[in-house]
């Protein structure tokens, strides 16, 4: 568990939780109405978990963030929830989960039963455009009117904002990671075939490198994920097989950034929006450097090449999903 925190609140002070949920990992935050973090805590997503395990999670993650805030979840104003999925704001539903717990597809009353845990009000958000729309008001969208959010983890989710208005279609818009990079291509975990996702998402890309290992290929990949005590490769294990140049990782990266920049230049040649702000695990853990070449994969398919947005890695980085869910709660935080 990691906690950090800057300074307690005084007591009657009105304070709003954020939670991030993630396939590998939940953050939770407890932020003041400017937006600033006073506490935070991190914690598995439970590998097995059902969607009342997960809940279970998030409320501990959440308790923990309060208390080094110095106050109780039960006393928070509002708690936002970023999560993966089919979300039904409406109804505080959450559905077609693949990459958290052991999955679900039907609806899931998670806002309700967080809700009775936690005895404020709960607000369900998609993971990424809350986070976007975080970075766009507080991070490294701010001086842009429009952008495209590519969250790189594990998998690979996106979020739009339109002259200064997220924009959410009929709940499903910005899933950058379904746009199809190769037709009749690699399973996707959606089930269809050729997402970007399947070919960029790192649950697919420990898929395909453990398919790999038992065809014999060498790697170091899974001997730093046991050193590191892991169960799955995460992004710091994916950093560092990168950084001792594992022949294995690097060509399923490099192939990662080729499908990320056609496909994110096709939505960029849809929307011809300011700038791509780059976040989720491998985002940001593969920081700037990445940004560059996922630019540079994009430029073939831009249509109009001399106007390509920049890439920028997200300011807030791994709190961007979580301060975005508290943001979520309360609307008119500033």
């Amino acid at each position: 568990m990691d906690t950090t925190h800057e300074e307690r609140p005084h007591r009657k002070a009105r304070l709003w939780g954020g939670i991030d949920l993630g396939g590998t990992k939940i953050e939770a935050v407890v932020v003041d109405a400017a937006g600033k973090v006073l506490g935070r805590s991190r914690q598995p997503t439970p590998e097995d978990g059902a969607p009342g395990d997960v809940v279970q999670a998030m409320y501990g993650a959440l308790e923990e963030a309060a208390r080094v805030a110095g106050t109780l979840s039960r006393h928070l104003v509002g708690v936002g929830v970023g999560a993966p999925g089919a979300v039904d704001a409406g109804a505080g539903t959450l559905a077609r989960v693949s990459n958290v717990g052991k999955g679900w597809m039907e609806p899931y009353p998670m806002a309700g039963d967080l809700a009775d845990l936690v005895r404020s009000r709960v607000v369900l958000g998609n993971d990424v455009q809350v986070a976007v729309a975080a970075e766009f008001r507080l991070g490294a969208g701010r001086p842009y009117g429009s952008v495209l959010g590519v969250w790189w983890g594990t998998g690979v989710g996106g979020g739009i904002v339109l002259n200064g208005n997220p924009w959410r279609g009929r709940g499903a818009a910005g899933e950058v990671g379904h746009m199809v990079v190769k037709p009749g291509g690699a399973r996707c975990g959606c089930g269809r075939r050729g997402c970007m996702e399947a070919y960029a998402g790192r649950a697919s890309l420990e898929r395909k490198a453990r398919k790999a290992v038992r065809r014999g290929e060498k790697t170091h990949l899974f001997d730093w994920m046991q050193k590191r005590g892991r169960t799955r490769l995460t992004s710091s294990v994916w950093m560092r097989a990168l950084e001792e140049k594992d022949v294995l990782a690097t060509r399923l990266i490099d192939r990662a950034v080729r499908m990320l920049g056609a496909g994110v230049a096709s939505a960029i040649n849809l929307l011809d929006v300011d700038a791509v702000i780059l976040g989720g695990g491998l985002g940001t853990r593969l920081g700037p450097v990445y940004a560059d070449r996922i630019h540079e994969a994009m430029r073939p398919h831009i249509f109009v090449p001399e106007r390509q947005p920049p890439v920028l890695v997200a300011e807030l980085g791994e709190l961007s999903g979580a301060i975005g869910a508290a943001l979520l709660a309360e609307p008119a935080m500033k």
